[in-house]
């Protein structure tokens, strides 16, 4: 099923640190969107910015209210009926290129790994799952997120 998924890149730096970006941005949204145990019949349309800290903080402050940098911001789109032949939006998913990177050497993890696991991350926001709510649905989700990044050959991140 083809989905659409489109890439905006804000900070060359993404394309410089990481090979072959825009496959590994779709790989990773698509693992996320097959591990989700709702999802829309049919096509879908998700976009993905990667950015840095300045432009994710100015949205955490504006939408969340926080103000400061965070590794990634999701933006479920609202419910809308589908359009015949036409892609559902399902959302955005916004990740801060030197927030990444500090983490992933934080994490001893590779750049790859952690961006992979950010977009299915934010992936499984935009179709409705939420980590916030409690234990058991931050277990759930991050075992989605496990599950989706084993199919990518990326272990686990929680491990």
């Amino acid at each position: 099923m083809p989905h659409d998924i489109d890439i905006a890149v804000e900070d060359d730096r993404w394309e410089t640190a990481i090979p072959e970006l825009e496959s590994l941005v779709i790989r990773a949204v698509e693992a996320g969107l097959a591990a989700a145990p709702e999802r829309p019949d049919g096509p879908v349309e998700v976009s993905v910015m990667l950015t840095d800290d300045a432009a994710v903080q100015e949205l955490n402050r504006t939408w969340r209210g926080k103000d400061k940098p965070t590794n990634v911001l999701s933006f479920p789109a609202a419910p809308q009926p589908r359009h015949a032949g036409a892609a559902l939006p399902l959302g955005d998913v916004v990740l801060a290129y030197e927030t990444l990177v500090r983490e992933s050497a934080e994490q001893s993890k590779p750049l790859q790994n952690h961006l992979s696991h950010l977009l299915v991350h934010g992936t499984l926001h935009c179709l409705g799952q939420d980590h916030e709510i409690g234990e058991a649905e931050a277990e759930a989700m991050e075992a989605l997120e496990v599950a989706a990044l084993a199919t990518l050959g990326i272990p686990d991140p929680y491990a």
